[in-house]
C-alpha cells in the first residue's frame, strides 16, 4: 500500500492469474484522504498489452476510485512466468471542482513546478486457481465402505472391507 501524501494505492503489485487466450482484469483501489481534488494518470511500459479504465481521472476529497487494468489475451506464456511490465500512477492536486475533462498532460509535468507524486506498480503473474478434481460418481455399492453403528454405539466390524496396502 502506498501512503503518498495525495493517494493511497492498493495493491502495489498487480497480480494477474495468467491463462492463455484469456483476457484478465485486476482492480486498483485509489483512496484520497485529503481535502483536495486529486487528478491521476496511469501509464504503462506496455500499452498494447493492457487496457486501463479510467486511465485518467479525479478522486474527490475524502473518497475513493477504482481503476480496472485489463490484460489482453496472451497467445503464449512468458518464460518462467516472469513479467517485466510496470505501471506508473501519477497524482497531482487539481483545482476544486475539477473533473476528468479538466485533466491535461501539463498537469503532470514536473518542470511546471507542480508537486507530482509517482507510484510505480509491478505486474506479477500468478497461477490460476485449479478447478476441483473430478470425482467419479457411482452407485451406492461403489462407494467406499463406512462404519455403521449399532443401537448401543458399537461398530460392526463386518461392515469394513479388507484393504491391502
Amino acid at each position: 500500500m502506498s501512503t503518498g501524501e495525495l493517494l493511497t494505492i492498493e495493491p502495489q503489485e498487480l497480480q494477474f492469474p495468467f491463462e492463455l487466450k484469456k483476457q484478465i482484469s485486476c482492480a486498483l483501489h485509489l483512496s484520497n484522504s485529503t481535502d483536495n481534488y486529486v487528478a491521476f494518470k496511469v501509464k504503462t511500459t506496455n500499452p498494447k498489452k493492457y487496457c486501463v479504465r479510467p486511465n485518467t481521472g479525479v478522486v474527490l476529497p475524502r473518497s475513493t476510485c477504482d481503476v480496472i487494468v485489463t490484460m489482453q489475451a496472451q497467445r503464449e506464456a512468458p518464460p518462467d512466468m516472469q513479467c517485466k511490465d510496470k505501471f506508473l500512477l501519477q497524482s497531482v492536486v487539481a483545482s476544486p471542482g475539477a473533473t476528468a475533462k479538466d485533466i491535461t498532460p501539463e498537469m503532470f509535468n514536473k518542470e511546471s513546478g507542480d508537486h507530482v507524486e509517482e507510484c510505480k506498480l509491478r505486474v506479477a503473474y500468478v497461477s490460476p486457481p485449479r478447478p476441483p478434481s473430478p470425482v467419479q460418481e457411482g452407485s451406492e455399492e461403489d462407494t467406499s465402505p463406512r462404519a455403521s453403528l449399532s443401537d448401543n454405539g458399537n461398530v460392526h466390524t463386518s461392515d469394513f472391507s479388507a484393504v491391502s496396502i
